[in-house]
């Protein structure tokens, strides 16, 4: 990893803005001396400079304290660096409060316990990216931090394209349009995210793929990864997600248990081959079922 600007900051900060890891991950790697500037050991407060060379070593696979569950979960995709699964909604990504267990990591634990990334830590290992817990569709793990770090900097660069499926209440006029507004926590509720112009870029694009009496299916694609981003744009133009219980006012005439919001394909570079790699994950089946109801 070359440094090409941001003169001055932080060796942890750095490394953190380039890949999709936290300080404190990055931190755990420097003390474990798994990253070396221009082949030196440099502290996480050392200011790196244009041209720094930083190298980041891969680690050996965590041993976590994280219990292996067999939870069935459909494999899209696996070889020795990744594995890709098509993640059913209700099932939050990895543990936290309240979600001590019964997540994809420890389905994934089940699986490949002895092959996981160690960058995201003892609670995240493997997990390069996330789905909100009722959204589903297609996810990639990495078996090894070379891959962790190479689909992390493919993400951090927006070289990789992710596709989602949703449906909104509302009839959507224009056949495809870009939404750009940032995204910050709220300052009404912690809980749930809002557009403000102190936040994050957040950058959305969609376009009608079927319209009907009073709900349209949209294709959607995302330039950035904020938190409920799709959840938050589509809610701020007026078209909500379906069964988004936190971004759509209640409303749920459906009776469905999360939103309608599917992340459908995702396109990227194979970490060790660097071929294109294009995989889906096919819509859950109520989703197919309402979906054939409004026609």
């Amino acid at each position: 990893m070359l440094v090409e600007n941001n003169e001055n900051t932080r060796l942890d900060s750095y490394i953190a803005s380039r890949i999709e890891i936290s300080r404190v991950a990055v931190q755990r790697l420097i003390e474990q001396n798994n990253i070396l500037v221009n082949s030196k050991i440099q502290k996480p407060s050392y200011k790196v400079q244009i041209n720094d060379e930083i190298y980041m070593e891969e680690s050996n696979p965590i041993d976590t304290k994280i219990i292996a569950q067999e939870i069935p979960i459909e494999i899209i995709y696996q070889d020795d660096d990744i594995i890709v699964v098509n993640k059913p909604k209700g099932l939050v990504v990895h543990p936290a409060n309240g979600n001590p267990d019964g997540t994809l990591v420890n389905a994934i634990m089940s699986i490949c316990k002895d092959s996981l990334s160690g960058i995201g830590g003892e609670i995240r290992p493997g997990i390069i990216h996330r789905l909100d817990k009722d959204t589903s569709g297609v996810l990639i793990i990495a078996k090894n931090d070379k891959a962790h770090i190479n689909i992390s900097e493919q993400i951090k660069n927006r070289e990789v394209n992710k596709i989602y499926v949703a449906l909104v209440r509302g009839q959507v006029p224009e056949n495809n349009a870009t939404i750009k507004m940032p995204i910050a926590r709220s300052t009404k509720d912690r809980k749930k995210m809002a557009v403000s112009k102190t936040g994050k870029e957040a950058i959305t694009h969609f376009k009608v793929l079927k319209r009907y009496k009073n709900y349209t299916l949209l294709e959607v694609k995302i330039d950035t990864g904020r938190t409920h981003q799709i959840r938050v744009h589509l809610s701020e133009i007026g078209y909500p997600v379906i069964g988004d219980s936190v971004y759509s006012n209640g409303k749920n005439e459906f009776n469905v248990q999360g939103q309608m919001l599917h992340a459908e394909s995702i396109e990227f570079k194979h970490p060790t081959t660097n071929k294109n790699i294009k995989l889906e994950a096919k819509l859950p089946e109520y989703f197919e079922s309402i979906l054939k109801e409004l026609k």
